[in-house]
């Protein structure tokens, strides 16, 4: 007595469980590429901000030529009260696009000054090369928190000496790797 059913009914059950099969590994491939470049997106805005407070940091510095001075707080670099009209350096506090918390602070420990941040996150960065000359010294880091955002008014005044033997790009000084302690935002 037949049944209805033709005989070819499991291949196209077998064909169905390779396709959902194949489907899942190339979503687990999306996924893994999407996670990596993600990953490398934060690691650009880390360097874009990390930058935004090295900058801050120099202006504020460099304000005043009389009395130079490292901001105290990151409110200082917000908005600096030091003259008539309000300065801005900083446009507003980031936070450390790999973790979403506040930056670590690096202090210089004669003034105890703001000299720089840092990010705490943890992990391997993917970028090992290729970088700024002001960035340098983060080749081959082994973490996050080695990519350190100083300025050092030191090698700053050392490199407005030498500006007329060396080009602009052998003026940057490389931040340090180790060394000043950082200290959480307030």
């Amino acid at each position: 007595m037949p049944t209805g059913k033709p005989a070819q009914s499991g291949f196209t059950y077998l064909f169905v469980l390779m396709l959902v099969a194949l489907i899942g590994i190339g979503l687990a491939a999306a996924g893994t590429l999407w996670h990596t470049e993600s990953q490398r997106e934060r690691e650009a805005d880390l360097l874009f901000i990390g930058d935004q407070y090295r900058q801050a940091i120099r202006s504020y510095y460099e304000l005043d030529p009389a009395q130079p001075r490292l901001p105290q707080s990151l409110d200082d670099l917000l908005e600096d009260n030091r003259r008539p009209n309000v300065v801005r350096h900083l446009r507003r506090a980031w936070r450390d696009p790999l973790t979403g918390r506040p930056f670590m602070l690096i202090r210089e420990p004669d003034t105890q000054g703001i000299a720089g941040v840092y990010s705490p996150a943890p992990g391997h960065p993917f970028k090992n090369a290729g970088f700024a000359a002001k960035d340098e010294a983060f080749k081959d880091a082994k973490s996050y928190a080695e990519w350190r955002f100083v300025y050092s008014p030191a090698s700053a005044v050392a490199a407005a000496g030498t500006s007329l033997q060396k080009p602009p790009e052998s003026r940057v000084t490389p931040a340090p790797r180790a060394g000043n302690a950082g200290r959480r935002l307030e």
